[in-house]
């Protein structure tokens, strides 16, 4: 339901644009299928095109100081948690692939894979496990087209926009073009169609997600500036069902990072996210509320881990309001807060501002042992009294 003219027509332009994008995604797939030619390659077995990975981690995990906004604090909490991942990949050609991957994780809380020893799975019960990605994917001459459930396709630095772990449903389209010069390395240009919840009736009344970002270059891939712009359209204000009404957004994303030293390990990230739509005709949402839309982050960090006995640290700096990004599509590693009292088990990490302390080694190649400690603090009460929270981790990561 509109409400007032201007947000009448601007729902009219922004199904206008949803359905010319939606038409130029498939015009522009069509193109690069026609010019896309097969490489001659030699005739190599079924099992020769198949590639096959996975990951396990196990983690040791303590949250303390964890303030409630009902002016309580939420009992300490120690787990020992666990994850594994695998897939495959198989290699149509030599331009493009199809794949899929499994993971553990309860099916209603797409942020966290992660399982608890002992959480409720009965004496020797079967764990939930369940499909992450299912795709078919093309590159070639600097185009991409990804069509299916896949990672998050647009550039990020980190997972205060989006997790690593929510997978979208779509189609994205990139052209990338690469230059000879000392100054400009490479400059492209993303557009993606990602359907969160179909809603059974025509397109533009699907909760959906559309993007368009251009990725660019410099001094020899020492500065990258990606700027990007994303359209949300009808968002649940709680996941899973147990929603009270739906909402829009329109963010933008300036995204840069770079190297401080040619050696690549001095590293830095700079994020800054505005959602320009205007709340404060909604009902729904408080006046205290209203304003909440911009967010920011920063990190360096120095050292990287990717042989044997090599060792990094990352001082990280987060500031994401309540409007910023969707809390419940943003990772949900910084605090411990979640919709539970609405139903939901999915986190609730916007609204919030705080620090993350990372320190990792790699004991050997592809066996990494990685230290996580967080401090954060509400931005804004939604009770009586500010959420607060401290937490740290260790994670061991093995990938095979």
């Amino acid at each position: 339901m509109c409400v007032g003219r201007s947000n009448c027509t601007l729902a009219v332009e922004l199904s206008t644009d949803m359905k010319r994008l939606a038409l130029l995604c498939f015009l522009l797939s069509v193109w690069m299928f026609g010019h896309a030619q097969n490489q001659p390659t030699k005739k190599d077995s079924i099992l020769n095109r198949i590639t096959l990975s996975g990951d396990f981690r196990f983690r040791a995990e303590h949250d303390w100081n964890s303030f409630k906004s009902n002016g309580t604090f939420r009992e300490d909490r120690s787990r020992l948690r666990y994850r594994l991942r695998v897939g495959f990949a198989f290699q149509i050609n030599s331009w493009s692939e199809f794949g899929a991957n499994i993971r553990t994780g309860l099916l209603n809380k797409q942020q966290d894979p992660q399982l608890t020893l002992g959480d409720g799975f009965g004496d020797n019960g079967i764990l939930p496990v369940g499909f992450y990605r299912l795709y078919f994917q093309l590159k070639k001459n600097g185009n991409t087209l990804i069509l299916g459930k896949n990672d998050f396709p647009f550039e990020k630095n980190n997972e205060l926009f989006w997790s690593d772990h929510v997978c979208p449903e779509g189609i994205f389209l990139r052209k990338k073009v690469a230059f000879e010069s000392k100054y400009i390395s490479n400059v492209g240009l993303g557009l993606g169609h990602f359907i969160l919840k179909s809603r059974s009736g025509t397109f533009d009344m699907d909760s959906y997600l559309q993007g368009v970002q251009i990725t660019t270059s410099f001094f020899n891939k020492r500065l990258n500036i990606n700027p990007a712009f994303y359209y949300l359209n009808k968002i649940n204000d709680i996941p899973d069902g147990f929603e009270t009404f739906n909402m829009n957004y329109a963010i933008f994303n300036l995204s840069m990072n770079g190297k401080l030293l040619k050696s690549e390990k001095l590293k830095w990230t700079i994020d800054y996210y505005k959602n320009f739509k205007d709340y404060s005709q909604n009902e729904f949402i408080p006046k205290e509320m209203e304003n909440e839309v911009e967010g920011y982050s920063a990190s360096l960090a120095f050292g990287e881990l990717k042989s044997s006995k090599d060792w990094m640290i990352k001082l990280s700096y987060a500031n994401m309001e309540a409007y910023s990004a969707i809390s419940y599509f943003a990772q949900n590693d910084w605090a411990r807060w979640d919709y539970s009292s609405s139903g939901s088990p999915d986190g609730r990490l916007t609204n919030f501002q705080g620090i993350r302390f990372t320190a990792g080694y790699a004991i050997r190649k592809n066996f990494i042992l990685k230290l996580n400690y967080f401090k954060v603090e509400q931005l804004k009460s939604q009770g009586f009294s500010k959420e607060t929270g401290d937490r740290i981790r260790l994670d061991l990561d093995i990938k095979f």
